[in-house]
């Protein structure tokens, strides 16, 4: 990434909607909950509505129990919606049903059926042993490796791929070189080159393993754009360790002529050891807190404490927080959080 200059083309809508979109992929943790917490806020006060997503289509990673687990500890946090998903509780659905990904294939091929027609995604049979051995090194902003483009114009259509190789065949967005540009409302102009950064990325793949190897599922860049649209959503915030995705969707929205949200992407919470929060420091999740019989206000005015909302020490209910609120007042460094922090909300 680089610094640069542009203009964001906004939704032309007067609404302002945003999103939570959970991965049941395990518990949700104080990183999670942080984001979730910000981006609600952001909503609410604006007026705007919220939308529950969920992001559930990689499968081998789904856990079981985790989308009712992440439901109960948004609502633990007093992080509502206006749409979403009906649960245990027979809460949800709306307007743009379904909420599930797994449940809204058919949107996802209808505008992968659209990038083929228009001839800018090609089948690709390589492996990700295949693609670290040809490229030349991980990219070095998100750690992903960059796709040599082994397969670019090497077969012309899926089936050839798949009974030419024997393999089954991914299907891959064809970046053009230079630099993407665009306005991130936390963190000023940004650039990325997608073509110097990751290459070609896949919009559809082809599950290896599981109960479901074989199918073929849209890619998260894919899935999370048509959806975005299809759901008119205006306003998204998340982590910065998906600020590069924002090039990849950015694409993806101007070869389907979908409009552009704006964008927040917020500091993460990192361990002593500068890494994203996660398991390796130890159990940060919703549910300990829960469990324990920590309020609500005690991990909500924590949260809100490390994000420049409130004094230090201080209880809150989410609503409370709703008056006032600004992206602005959120620290510009990602926080580090330590053991001893983590115990400290026990005490609050």
């Amino acid at each position: 990434m680089r610094s640069g200059n542009c203009d964001n083309v906004s939704m032309s809508m007067t609404e302002v909607r945003g999103r939570l979109a959970p991965s049941p992929t395990g518990a949700l943790h104080l990183g999670n909950a942080r984001t979730f917490l910000l981006a609600w806020l952001s909503i609410r006060a604006q007026g705007g509505a919220v939308v529950l997503r969920i992001e559930d289509l990689d499968g081998p990673r789904i856990k079981a129990g985790a989308e009712q687990g992440a439901i109960d500890d948004l609502r633990w946090l007093g992080l509502d919606w206006d749409e979403g998903p009906t649960d245990a509780n027979d809460h949800g659905d709306g307007a743009h049903a379904p909420y599930r990904q797994t449940e809204r294939i058919e949107n996802y091929q209808i505008a992968i059926g659209r990038l083929v027609e228009r001839g800018v995604v090609y089948p690709c049979i390589c492996t990700r042993s295949e693609i670290e051995s040809a490229a030349s090194a991980p990219n070095a902003g998100d750690h992903e490796t960059r796709y040599p483009g082994t397969c670019r114009g090497k077969y012309k259509n899926i089936d050839v791929a798949e009974q030419k190789s024997g393999r089954p065949a991914a299907l891959r967005y064809l970046v053009n070189d230079g630099w993407l540009t665009f306005r991130d409302a936390f963190r000023g102009d940004c650039e990325f080159s997608p073509a110097l950064e990751c290459g070609d990325f896949v919009i559809e793949k082809v599950e290896r393993a599981g109960p479901s190897a074989g199918a073929r599922t849209p890619a998260y860049q894919l899935a999370c754009v048509a959806d975005d649209a299809a759901m008119n959503i205006t306003e998204i915030t998340r982590g910065d360790d998906l600020l590069s995705s924002t090039a990849r969707q950015l694409i993806l929205q101007n070869a389907l002529g979908l409009p552009h949200p704006t964008w927040t992407h917020t500091p993460l919470l990192i361990g002593s050891d500068g890494r994203r929060l996660a398991k390796r420091h130890g159990d940060t999740t919703i549910r300990r807190f829960r469990e324990a019989g920590v309020g609500a206000d005690r991990l909500v005015g924590w949260l809100a404490a490390i994000s420049g909302l409130v004094p230090a020490g201080s209880r809150a209910h989410a609503r409370e927080l709703v008056a006032g609120f600004s992206m602005n007042r959120v620290p510009r460094e990602s926080v580090v959080v330590t053991a001893e922090a983590i115990l400290n909300i026990f005490s609050l």
